[in-house]
């Protein structure tokens, strides 16, 4: 049975619509309201507080620390100085992806790692005989996303420190109501945004802070559902949805390379040796078989659709995480994983795996609809992701 975050109490007075999911063993809110339209227009337009203390985090440091995660991610991390937060997938002996999450250089060799899934086992595994201490300190930090336009002047406001200097994937300390934090400049929405960091014992009261100091800045409590549209908009990837981890995979068409990923810009195979450097180098010799992309779904075809039998279109507001067949000609090319109507860009999108020779933008697909019942297929277009990326998410200062 889940259990409540540090903040539960909190959300829970908030939380009119009862309507909660479990997220790693804790309650978490999926929409505050019976619709979550305002939460996403709060993500989008002004400043949203997403409770994420669910996240598995370690804190890895020794002398070794660096040594250590320069071996289990595909990034460089010689490349990446104190103070800075790099997003990055790490695999197996084989190259598949085990999980994604940050890993933030909080001292020379102190490091924050967080994670969808547990991976403790994993870290310990490949830091025998290293000097380095890793604890799993999940339930003593809890984090708490603020995201969306007016989240930056909301922290200027409150926090004791330079936010508005923060750049992109950095994190810097200051204080909220007299208590010490840590803000990263990130998120999983795609827009400006922060995620603060704390004890677990003081997040209700950075929490009543944050609510009380953001009402100019018009903010709003979010859950889960108004995240799942707007991590699609960014184009985001979810495990378990979008991929499966190599550890859990039942089967090997269930398990992704960061190249499949389209994480290729976050490979750096020419660095010193780490887990699944070989096949990844091999991999990216012969090229993936299959790819991660955005699709564009035809608003007129759709439409017909449902005109046809005498229906205005139903365009679910709930993103949806059932996979359907996705078409090229009439052969089956992969699938579609994700998808939602986009509020802010008004059109249908989904992430999808497709075939590599389908997975060029401009190339033209089709994917399967069921209207009522029926079964038809809807031309798509492949096209870049994120689908929604505002200058205002990396700008510096903001704005």
């Amino acid at each position: 049975m889940p259990v409540g975050t540090s903040v539960h109490e909190k959300t829970f007075a908030l939380c009119e619509s009862l309507n909660y999911r479990e997220w790693s063993g804790y309650y978490a809110v999926s929409s505050y309201e019976t619709t979550h339209e305002h939460e996403y227009n709060a993500i989008r337009n002004a400043a949203a507080l997403i409770d994420v203390s669910p996240l598995f985090k370690y804190r890895i440091r020794g002398r070794d620390a660096t040594r250590l995660v320069d071996r289990l991610v595909t990034r460089d991390m010689r490349k990446i100085s104190v103070g800075q937060v790099i997003y990055t997938p790490w695999c197996d002996e084989r190259g598949k992806v085990i999980d994604d999450g940050t890993v933030a250089r909080l001292e020379e060799n102190t490091y924050r790692w967080t994670a969808a899934d547990p991976n403790l086992r994993w870290f310990r595994q490949n830091a025998a005989g290293m000097d380095v201490a890793i604890e799993d300190i999940s339930e003593r930090v809890a984090s708490l996303a603020l995201q969306g336009p007016t989240s930056g002047r909301l922290l200027v406001a409150l926090a004791g420190t330079e936010i508005e200097k923060l750049k992109y994937f950095r994190v810097t300390r200051g204080t909220i109501a007299g208590i010490s934090v840590e803000i990263s400049r990130t998120g999983y929405t795609g827009d400006l945004g922060y995620e603060i960091w704390m004890a677990w014992e003081d997040a209700p009261a950075v929490w009543d802070a944050l609510m009380e100091g953001g009402r100019p800045f018009d903010i709003r409590p979010a859950g889960m559902l108004a995240l799942d549209v707007a991590r699609i908009e960014a184009g985001l990837l979810l495990i378990e949805v979008d991929f499966r981890s190599s550890k859990i995979a039942l089967i090997e068409s269930q398990k992704y390379s960061p190249f499949e990923m389209g994480l290729s810009r976050l490979v750096n195979p020419d660095k010193a040796r780490f887990v699944g450097q070989a096949a990844l180098i091999e991999e990216a010799r012969r090229g993936p078989r299959r790819q991660i992309v955005g699709l564009e779904i035809d608003w007129p075809s759709f439409e017909r659709l449902y005109e046809e039998i005498g229906l205005a279109p139903q365009v679910p507001a709930i993103a949806s995480r059932v996979a359907v067949p996705v078409y090229r000609r009439d052969a089956q090319t992969g699938k579609a994983t994700s998808t939602t109507w986009s509020p802010t860009l008004k059109k249908l999108i989904a992430l999808a795996t497709v075939e590599s020779g389908d997975a060029a933008p401009g190339t033209e697909l089709e994917m399967e609809l069921t209207v009522e019942a029926v079964r038809h297929r809807v031309p798509a277009t492949v096209v870049p992701t994120p689908f929604f990326n505002p200058p205002r998410k990396t700008k510096t200062p903001i704005a």
